[in-house]
């Protein structure tokens, strides 16, 4: 079950239906300023992947939205905090560019 409310239109929920339930290893974290997520994987990718998942899956229900289009981005950093934040950055790019862009999978490598 997620932890925030929804209210899921019929349209929304037959979306939702024709696709697989999206993995969810990340959770949602009490802070009083910000938004603050905790996302694991058993690679690397797969945790950025989740934090990406993580930051999108608190803007909108990503399982009520259907996959349309596959998208990549690129994204370097000195280390590995800046290397995430630039991960993050490039996705917000991408969803900023393009009103109708909601990621569902990301594949990182």
């Amino acid at each position: 079950m997620d932890e925030r409310y929804y209210t899921v239109t019929a349209e929304q929920a037959a979306v939702k239906a024709k696709y697989p339930a999206v993995v969810k290893k990340h959770e949602y974290l009490d802070h009083t300023a910000d938004v603050q997520l905790h996302a694991w994987g058993e690679t690397l990718e797969e945790a950025f992947e989740q934090c990406a998942m993580a930051m999108f899956g608190y803007m909108t229900d990503i399982e009520t939205v259907e996959p349309i289009d596959t998208i990549e981005v690129q994204a370097e950093g000195g280390d590995m905090l800046s290397l995430l934040y630039n991960f993050l950055d490039e996705w917000l790019y991408k969803f900023s560019a393009d009103q109708y862009f909601i990621p569902r999978v990301s594949n990182i490598k």
